[in-house]
């Protein structure tokens, strides 16, 4: 193994699988709820979108649906 590696010359390329993982977008989310996955996110030490991501695909995997009122 070499005791030095000169990366500059080396070319990046980007991930080709990077956009099908994840999507960005802008949500509007209820204080509450965002209150709640950040106390969440503090108690957990993961990240509050991480856990929405999280609870929202375990929603879609399991076919949850919402209660209405």
């Amino acid at each position: 193994m070499r005791a030095h590696y000169d990366f500059d010359k080396m070319k990046g390329r980007r991930n080709p699988f990077a956009r099908r993982l994840k999507r960005q977008i802008t949500i509007r989310i209820g204080t509450d709820a965002l209150d709640y996955f950040k106390h969440l996110s503090e108690s957990t030490g993961v990240p509050y979108q991480n856990l929405i991501d999280s609870y929202l695909a375990d929603c879609a995997e399991n076919h949850r649906k919402l209660k209405w009122a």
